[in-house]
C-alpha cells in the first residue's frame, strides 16, 4: 500500500470540502456554480477568452458559452474584440461589476478570515507547497497511459 495513501486522502478531502463550500455559497446565493467560477474569473479587472477560463478554471466549454451566454443576457457581460483577432474577450459591464462585487465581497470576506487564521498558524509556505503538489499531480495524471487501466 502507498506509503503516502494518508496524506493524499486528508488532501483530496481538504480540495472536495472547499470546493463543496463554494458550490454551497453559490446555491444560497441563488447563483450557478460555474457562474461563481466564471464571476471569479472575471472579477480581476482583465478581458479573459472563453479558452483561457475554460483551461485555467477547468469549466467544459459548453458551461462556459452557455453561462456566458446567459450573464450577456442579463446585462452582466459583454464581449469586446480580443487580443487574438478571431477571439472575442469577456468583460463585466458596470451592471455586472456591481452584481459580483455584491456576491465576491462575501467570498472574498470568508477568504481572508480563513487565510488570516491559517498564517496566524502555519508559514505561507504551505500555499507554495498546495500549488507544487498541485503541478505535480496535474502532471502525473496527464501523463498516465489511459491503457494502463486494461
Amino acid at each position: 500500500m502507498n506509503q503516502y495513501l494518508k496524506e493524499i486522502r486528508r488532501i483530496m478531502l481538504a480540495s472536495v470540502r472547499m470546493d463543496g463550500a463554494y458550490y454551497f455559497f453559490a446555491k444560497q446565493q441563488g447563483v450557478k456554480e460555474n457562474i461563481l467560477n466564471l464571476l471569479y474569473a472575471l472579477d480581476d479587472g482583465k478581458p479573459h477568452s472563453q479558452q483561457q477560463i475554460c483551461q485555467d478554471w477547468l469549466i467544459p466549454k459548453t458551461t462556459v458559452n452557455t453561462n456566458v451566454k446567459e450573464l450577456a443576457a442579463e446585462g452582466y457581460l459583454r464581449l469586446v474584440p480580443g487580443r487574438d483577432k478571431r477571439k472575442k474577450d469577456l468583460v463585466l459591464t458596470e451592471k455586472g461589476m456591481a452584481y459580483t462585487a455584491e456576491i465576491m465581497q462575501k467570498v472574498y470576506a470568508a477568504e481572508q478570515t480563513a487565510i488570516e487564521k491559517t498564517l496566524e498558524k502555519y508559514s505561507s509556505d504551505f500555499i507554495d507547497a498546495l500549488d507544487y503538489f498541485s503541478d505535480c499531480i496535474c502532471q502525473e495524471l496527464q501523463n498516465t497511459d489511459p491503457s494502463d487501466n486494461k
